[in-house]
């Protein structure tokens, strides 16, 4: 007896140090068991033909990196190229609202301005010294966002590494697993299985219907000239995963800009836009791409995707929901092991 303690305590120390050397790469394991899940049924077809793990390791990684990495890579350069002139963009728009004319955009200042002591000239002259700040912010910071390139340029190619193995070892990781865990192979099976939809469920219904939303944005505000599309496609694409959130926060803005400098057509265009096209593609696809494999109520979707946020970060959005329903599956497993005992 005295020796299984002994043990125990023991395993429980290697345990420990082993959390403390793995705790920094957490995220990059997490990112990559998400990539494994998704992209197993493509992985499981290539070792059929194959026949042999490794090449088809190897060709699922690729294809990963082909169909993930590249588009990402080209997408966050272009991104940080309209950055740079994001800036000057939000001045020039600041400096032509506070030289219009127009009656619809100085009735508000007009009407209070007796009563708040509203100086126009002082306010815009304060919104665009701000500008001015956030830009110099901007500029000061970019040693420190080449810094955060380079450390997710190595966080990257660990995920690569990682993805390997998961790809050419999965199933026999999993198998340890089920042996390893005190539970019976028909509940991690539904386990697993649980995981995989929801897994599936989540990219699917956030993150495609996001990017769907976050191309329909980048390509009316291309059409309508209005400056950094990409920019402010990718900051949609980030809104439209977000609960309570939304598209509307950035192109709802925009058409008011739009409204208050005359341009009436353009503006009511985007309107519509965002009402009958960005807003009520979510309708359209979510069935279609999710269905019912998520299987979890929208409440608890809802603060799973939240509380996945906050403990995760991005990759909560993900694990979030993740969490929630391999939680219900045991309590469901718990409730029926005491049935009988009932």
């Amino acid at each position: 007896m005295a020796g299984f303690v002994t043990l125990l305590i023991v395993l429980a120390l290697a345990l420990y140090v082993c959390w403390l050397m793995l705790q920094p790469f957490s995220n990059v394991l997490l990112w990559a068991g998400v990539l494994a899940i998704v992209f197993y049924p493509m992985h499981r077809r290539i070792l059929t033909r194959t026949g042999r793990p490794t090449p088809a390791a190897a060709i699922s990684t690729l294809l990963v990196v082909v169909l993930i990495l590249i588009p990402v890579t080209f997408i966050s350069v272009a991104v940080v190229h309209e950055l740079a002139g994001a800036t000057t963009n939000l001045q020039a728009g600041v400096d032509r609202l506070s030289q219009i004319t127009v009656p619809m955009a100085n009735w508000i200042p007009e009407r209070f301005r007796g009563r708040l002591a509203f100086d126009r000239d002082a306010t815009w002259a304060f919104i665009s010294e701000r500008m001015q700040t956030w830009g110099a912010v901007v500029a000061s910071n970019t040693l420190m966002v080449v810094g955060g390139a380079v450390g997710a340029i190595v966080q990257i190619v660990i995920v690569v590494f990682t993805l390997f193995y998961l790809f050419r070892d999965g199933e026999r990781l999993r198998q340890k697993v089920y042996e390893l865990m005190p539970l019976e192979r028909s509940q991690m099976h539904e386990i697993a299985a649980r995981t995989q939809e929801v897994i599936a469920a989540t990219i699917y219904g956030v993150l495609v219907i996001a990017a769907v939303q976050g191309t329909l944005g980048t390509f009316i505000f291309w059409i309508l000239g209005l400056p950094s599309p990409l920019l402010w496609g990718v900051i949609m694409f980030f809104l439209a995963m977000i609960p309570m959130a939304g598209t509307f926060l950035v192109w709802a803005p925009a058409a008011v800009y739009l409204l208050l400098t005359g341009a009436f057509i353009r503006a009511a265009i985007l309107v519509g836009w965002g009402l009958l096209v960005i807003g009520t593609i979510d309708n359209f696809l979510s069935p279609r791409l999710v269905g019912h494999r998520a299987r979890l109520h929208e409440l608890l979707i809802f603060f799973g995707v939240l509380g996945g946020l906050q403990v995760f970060g991005v990759l909560g959005l993900v694990l979030g929901p993740v969490v929630v329903a391999i939680t219900l599956a045991l309590i469901e497993m718990a409730h029926a092991a005491l049935r009988p005992l009932r």
